[in-house]
């Protein structure tokens, strides 16, 4: 077999394989449901990954959590709990559900401003384009949020942006 034949068949292979992961990830977005959630953003630029916003998901969690402490002082460093949890969509939003085991997916709470949110431990990447204009620099009134596909395990999968506005949200086009 000559090298040429051989590096043919490797770039077949190759494309075959990243095809094959497109398709799995196009079927998933169809067959999963699909819902928008409110964002907490950080860090959204790391050169050696490129341009892009790690977001924290914020998620319903009031079965693990009870209603939202009024006292502030209750969450602190020493004292925040954190709990393995599953994921589901329930009249539109992301709720997070007590796990018996390991599931890989973690649900925090903490203080953002006056407000006490449950959000997924581990953030979420939404790639941007180099030249497109960073989406987590919002207006006064405005909130991020995104829209994502939540498979039967693992973390939810981003698919686009959204900025919410007096009630409105409005998709954006980042890419």
């Amino acid at each position: 077999m000559t090298p040429l034949r051989k590096g043919i068949i490797l770039a077949a292979l190759q494309i075959a394989i990243v095809a094959s992961l497109g398709a799995k990830l196009l079927i998933d977005r169809a067959r999963y449901p699909r819902v928008w959630v409110r964002t907490a953003v950080y860090d959204p630029d790391l050169p050696i990954r490129g341009r892009y916003l790690s977001i924290r998901l914020e998620v319903q969690a009031d079965r693990i959590y009870g209603t939202p402490a009024s006292d502030r002082r209750e969450l602190t460093n020493a004292n925040q709990e954190t709990h393995d949890v599953w994921l589901s969509v329930e009249h539109d939003q992301l709720v997070a559900n007590q796990n018996d085991r390991w599931s890989g997916i973690q649900v925090t709470r903490w203080w953002a401003g006056s407000r006490q949110l449950a959000v997924l431990q581990e953030p979420v990447a939404f790639f941007i384009a180099e030249d497109a204009q960073d989406p987590s620099r919002v207006k006064p009134g405005e909130e991020l949020w995104v829209e994502v596909t939540v498979p039967k395990r693992g973390p939810p999968r981003p698919i686009r942006l959204g900025i919410k506005k007096d009630g409105v949200l409005t998709p954006l086009t980042v890419n």
